[in-house]
């Protein structure tokens, strides 16, 4: 295991239980006590957790999320789909982040990656996002540059709707989208509960060189009131390997790559 993988290893423990200590790091990833003291320094000098007498606690945010994010934010298909995203995304990237738990999951994902957490005279990345929620949780990263669009805020979804995010997002170019959606279909597309949402979203996968729609196995073949477009506008589906195999092919045969995590 080298250091970026022992790093990853660290944050998967504490992710589980909120805290970590030394000795379950010794135990656990077989390293020593110094190398496990070493490691959490490294990642609270990233702000990614806080140090306390003996190990770390999650880094603590200054924002609440609605009851679904608390939820689902830590499902392990969600986080699956999540690194699997992750690994699409090179260093030094523009990527687009929709609103969402899913996207969510992402946006965590990317904002514990060592890699991206190394201090350089420039961005490590760039997040476009028109979700709040998102903004407040990488505002914390400072290699990340984020940029938010403008609008009114969805208060179900925490996302920014209306012809204020049309205004930033059609004045820039992102490498990759993911679109956390609430139902996908092989034959309607991607599609979400909200027109505004649907708007905003299908925006940003055309701003976007690849767009990819994020989403659990349990929204395939559901219908949601307002479509966002087909594999025409996003190319790739990532999803857990809940999908069933004809259910790949469809998608699969109207020309979307699908990823299962």
């Amino acid at each position: 295991m080298n250091r970026a993988e022992r790093l990853n290893a660290v944050l998967d423990l504490l992710a589980e239980a909120g805290q970590v200590e030394v000795d379950d790091i010794v135990a656990k990833l077989d390293v020593s006590a110094a190398t496990a003291r070493r490691d959490l320094d490294a990642l609270a000098s990233q702000q990614l957790l806080t140090r306390t007498r003996g190990g770390a606690i999650g880094q603590s945010v200054a924002y609440d999320l609605p009851l679904r994010y608390k939820r689902e934010q830590h499902a392990p298909q969600k986080l699956r789909i999540a690194q699997a995203a992750s690994a699409l995304v090179p260093r030094g990237a523009v990527v687009g982040l929709c609103g969402g738990t899913t996207s969510t999951a992402v946006a965590s994902v990317l904002g514990a990656r060592p890699d991206l957490m190394e201090p350089s005279p420039e961005p490590s990345l760039t997040v476009v996002t028109n979700a709040i929620n998102i903004a407040a949780q990488l505002v914390m990263r400072p290699q990340i540059k984020t940029v938010v669009t403008g609008g009114v805020v969805h208060a179900r979804s925490y996302e920014l709707v209306g012809p204020y995010s049309d205004v930033v997002l059609e004045r820039i170019t992102l490498d990759v989208a993911f679109i956390g959606v609430n139902a996908v279909d092989p034959a309607v597309g991607a599609m979400v509960h909200d027109e505004g949402e649907a708007s905003v979203n299908s925006l940003m996968a055309r701003r976007a060189t690849r767009a990819v729609v994020v989403a659990d196995s349990s929204k395939i073949g559901r219908k949601a009131f307002a479509a966002l477009g087909g594999p025409e506008l996003l190319s790739t589906l990532i999803t857990d390997d809940g999908i069933s195999a004809d259910q790949r092919a469809a998608f699969e045969a109207v020309g979307m790559e699908v990823i299962v995590a």
